[in-house]
């Protein structure tokens, strides 16, 4: 059974289309409670929560910081760790119900799955967006927390689960858990491009691989959150759309 965790900061925008994908599976039994974890909103986001009928946290520090706060409320013997943002396709329950019963079941080694990229664009540039992204997922099994990330309770103490990181905490964990532990499944997770949108493709790409390479490089987080877009000492104000992304 599932324990849906959504870290959020002012995500009324996209929040009640990513709690709704979630419907079908609570219905059927196989995600039996939802945790958001806000970093203190000031849109409609709690009152969204409330009307859900999910559980509220609060805490601060970054999405790495909430995230792992909402792992120590969680109840069941699976995480699905999702961004507020991000929406599953429809039928995703399935495809994860059965990754879960052959992990449980001892039928393939004990890993952790991410779903396919999407964005809710139109045109070339997106396209060509999720391509790269599946091409590196592909190769590296590298996929990043607005993919999602299923994962047994048991792997996600082991592994130490999520650092306070303000930034590049999907990273991080996924790079602990390593190729042999990380699953790609075939459904969508279906992202909010809008700030691509905003800032450009080609930009915003741009300074995503820069974050991407000075973590790799061991930099510290302030000048990655600076390059990101940030203020030193502000990342705690990390949008729910706001991805790091090749």
């Amino acid at each position: 059974m599932i324990s849906v965790i959504i870290p959020t900061l002012d995500a009324e925008a996209n929040l009640a289309g990513t709690l709704t994908a979630l419907v079908p599976a609570a219905v059927d039994g196989l995600i039996r409670e939802v945790i958001v974890v806000d970093g203190g909103s000031g849109d409609r986001t709690v009152d969204i929560v409330d009307n859900a009928g999910a559980h509220l946290v609060k805490a601060s520090g970054g999405r790495g910081s909430q995230l792992a706060a909402g792992a120590l409320r969680a109840r069941f013997g699976w995480f699905l760790f999702l961004h507020a943002d991000t929406v599953l396709a429809p039928g995703w329950e399935r495809e994860a119900a059965g990754f879960m019963e052959h992990v449980d079941l001892g039928k393939r080694p004990l890993a952790a799955a991410a779903f396919r990229f999407g964005l809710d664009d139109v045109g070339f540039r997106p396209r060509l967006l999720e391509r790269l992204v599946a091409a590196r997922c592909a190769v590296l099994r590298l996929p990043y927390g607005d993919q999602g990330l299923l994962i047994p309770r048991r792997l996600y103490q082991e592994i130490g689960g999520y650092r306070p990181l303000p930034l590049m905490e999907d990273v991080d964990i996924v790079r602990s858990l390593g190729r042999r532990r990380t699953t790609l499944l075939a459904t969508r997770a279906v992202t909010s491009a809008e700030r691509y949108r905003r800032e450009g493709y080609v930009r915003r790409s741009t300074r995503n691989v820069l974050c991407l390479t000075l973590y790799t490089l061991g930099a510290p987080m302030h000048l990655i959150t600076r390059v990101y877009g940030q203020r030193p000492g502000s990342a705690s104000n990390v949008r729910e759309n706001e991805i790091i992304r090749p």
